[in-house]
């Protein structure tokens, strides 16, 4: 089907927050699209919820890993499971405003661009707006993403006609990260649609509340995945740190 938006959403215990983002989706103005929803061995109330919505629109698919086994291991089972042109990215606690695929779909066919990403806004964990907007870059290369990932999961979107499929990789924390690298080492830059688009729910419980975690995993992704040298991991966290501060 001509431009299928195959929406990648992993879901692990997010009775409270999934049916806001499922009729986030269902309230886009760019009815062509397909959410395949990987549930991750949830123990809430998830599965019930996201069933319903299953029942009552078909482009809505619920996938449920037999193995609680990470967001990577259920982004990719997602992605695998893929029949559309453009791989969009949708978290389940995450919120998409109406015009999101209208518009960044527009954005990269008209400039035939293989990945894209968009501004956002933070919400708070009751969905209450707060006065933090994250405005992104024009573009992004490679280098530049080895300082700071600029690119909110919840706003990219690649185009597998150009691209194929490509998955992240298979490590607990920061896989998307990685994934932006993946597709930098290829194309030479990403492009950012500057319109505010999607909405991103800072809990209080996230990774990315926990400053120390987040200098990990990122290290990891640099060393063992991006296999930089001990010297070059170290600056590129040490950026991380800095620009974390700074911004």
């Amino acid at each position: 089907m001509n431009n299928l938006v195959s929406i990648i959403t992993p879901c692990y215990n997010s009775e409270k927050f999934i049916s806001q983002t499922i009729n986030s989706v269902l309230n886009q103005t760019y009815k062509n699209w397909e959410m395949i929803i990987v549930d991750d061995v949830s123990t809430d109330k998830s599965v019930d919820i996201i069933s319903a919505f299953c029942k009552q629109d078909s482009r809505i698919q619920l996938h449920q890993l037999l193995n609680n086994s990470g967001a990577a291991i259920a982004r990719n089972k997602a992605i695998e499971l893929a029949q559309g042109s453009f791989i969009a990215f949708l978290d389940s606690d995450d919120l998409w405003l109406p015009k999101k695929l209208e518009c960044q779909l527009d954005f990269m066919l008209k400039n035939e661009y293989s990945l894209s990403y968009t501004s956002y806004e933070i919400i708070n964990e009751d969905g209450n707006l707060t006065d933090k907007i994250i405005n992104c870059k024009d573009k992004l290369d490679y280098n530049r993403m080895l300082y700071s990932n600029e690119i909110g999961c919840l706003t990219a979107m690649y185009n597998r006609d150009i691209l194929g499929k490509i998955f992240m990789p298979e490590i607990r924390k920061r896989q998307d990260y990685g994934l932006w690298l993946k597709i930098l080492k290829s194309e030479k830059y990403a492009f950012g649609l500057t319109k505010v688009l999607a909405q991103y729910r800072n809990r209080s419980k996230s990774m990315s509340n926990n400053k120390v975690e987040m200098l990990k995993w990122n290290w990891n992704l640099y060393k063992n995945v991006e296999n930089l040298s001990y010297f070059r991991a170290t600056y590129c966290t040490l950026c991380n740190v800095l620009h974390k501060l700074f911004k």
